[in-house]
């Protein structure tokens, strides 16, 4: 895999009623950047305290400023926890969309 790969984790720093305020403004940047190629996959942790972003083909300062346009972090309700991923292994559909050689996501 030669394109950087993240997992991006959010802790809710905020009540949930004040999270889910701003989510769906949240998953509306979820979907753009999903159609830029740069988010693979989304999801709530159970029970919800934060998500979950599988993301590709970035640097880190790339990264932090796509995380810092984020309505969560506008607001204040989430932090990041930013994890840069090697991936060796796995579904072929699911290794050819983080190495993006699926531009098709």
């Amino acid at each position: 895999m030669t394109a950087a790969a993240w997992l991006l984790l959010s802790n809710y720093v905020r009540p949930l009623e004040e999270v889910d305020a701003v989510r769906a403004d949240h998953i509306a940047h979820l979907e753009r950047q999903r159609r830029a190629g740069r988010f693979v996959a989304w999801g709530r942790l159970v029970p919800p305290s934060g998500g979950f972003i599988l993301a590709r083909g970035m640097d880190r300062a790339t990264l932090d400023s796509v995380l810092a346009e984020d309505p969560f972090s506008v607001a204040g309700v989430a932090e990041w926890d930013v994890r840069e991923i090697s991936v060796s292994g796995g579904a072929p559909d699911v290794l050819a969309v983080l190495s993006g050689d699926d531009p098709g996501i």
